[in-house]
């Protein structure tokens, strides 16, 4: 086996995207790349982006923050609500949103905010918008009706509508920077994260297909811990994979997926909630299974070192390997 540096394409967002980041981050032959998404409308992002006119800042904030030199730190500094905004138009905003939101409206060009804030937190690693032009999500269900607006679909889907069809409105466009840097990836890794609100939409945007196509390595999808509610009810892992193969226009070469839960009393409190574990189903042959404990704790998030060391054994089997 030699050893080299694997330029490594991570994509999502929310609080999914920075479980996988903050492992891979420790690995020093792994050059990571975060390809996030820009549809929120919920939450201080929705606000600042309907007040200000900028793109949401969240998602970004979070996987720069995870990949900072000092994450403790900067997610103590930049995740504080400012207390003198507590009752102001501004109110309810973190220090982080408030800064790229400001530095954007200063350089009027997002992607150089993020390159500017990346390097003020020392950041291993690199954070990209997969689009810097305004969309919103859109969801059509299984029983015809339609709703616009990642908190909307959300909504609707955890009311128990199953999400038949996603699309953005207005059409927009990977941003050629971001495009070119998926082009020269040598894996993509996708997930986890709200299915259909921080993973599919990504792929939605006009030019990722083509660009992820160039890709010659693996493309590993890391499988959600529980369902996302009852529009969920009969959602497997081999569903996710068939839905992420039709839009990404290839297969998925590899799932992690949990196979250990909780005590009864944690998972109990989330089916209150029509959060169920997520089954694997049939997955298509080509498609290898890696499979482990990676819930570790009371709250449903994978636990870093072990999806860092699931990770990186396909990384290393697939592409390092003599």
């Amino acid at each position: 086996m030699r050893f080299r540096s694997l330029k490594v394409g991570c994509f999502g967002g929310g609080t999914g995207l920075p479980r996988v980041l903050g492992g891979l981050k420790s690995i020093p032959w792994v050059d990571l790349h975060a390809i996030v998404t820009m549809f929120d409308s919920g939450g201080s992002s929705g606000q600042l982006r309907d007040e200000l006119g900028v793109l949401p800042p969240g998602d970004v904030l979070k996987c720069a923050l995870t990949l900072a030199r000092n994450e403790r730190e900067a997610r103590r500094i930049l995740l504080t609500r400012l207390p003198m905004l507590e009752h102001g138009k501004l109110a309810g905003h973190t220090g982080g949103n408030l800064l790229l939101s400001m530095m954007e409206q200063y350089t009027r060009d997002f992607i150089g905010a993020v390159d500017a804030l990346r390097m003020l937190l020392g950041c291993r690693g690199h954070v990209w918008p997969i689009t810097v032009e305004r969309a919103m999500i859109g969801a059509e269900y299984a029983d015809g009706s339609r709703t616009k607006g990642e908190v909307e679909v959300d909504a609707g889907q955890a009311g128990g509508r199953a999400i038949g069809r996603l699309w953005l409105d207005p059409p927009v466009s990977i941003h050629p920077v971001v495009a070119s840097t998926i082009r020269s990836l040598d894996a993509v890794v996708i997930g986890p994260g709200s299915f259909f609100t921080s993973l599919l939409p990504i792929f939605h945007v006009d030019g990722c297909r083509e660009a992820l196509a160039r890709v010659r390595g693996p493309v590993i999808f890391v499988a959600n811990l529980l369902k996302e509610g009852r529009g969920m009810d009969e959602f497997t892992a081999a569903d996710a994979i068939a839905r992420l193969e039709a839009v990404i226009g290839r297969p998925i070469d590899c799932v992690v997926f949990n196979t250990q839960m909780p005590d009864g009393e944690i998972l109990d409190r989330y089916a209150r909630e029509h959060k169920t574990p997520l089954p694997l189903g049939n997955l298509p042959a080509s498609c290898e299974l890696v499979e482990g404990a990676f819930w570790n704790g009371p709250i449903a998030r994978h636990d870093r070192p072990r999806l860092r060391a699931a990770i990186w054994a396909v990384l290393a089997n697939r592409l390092l390997a003599s």
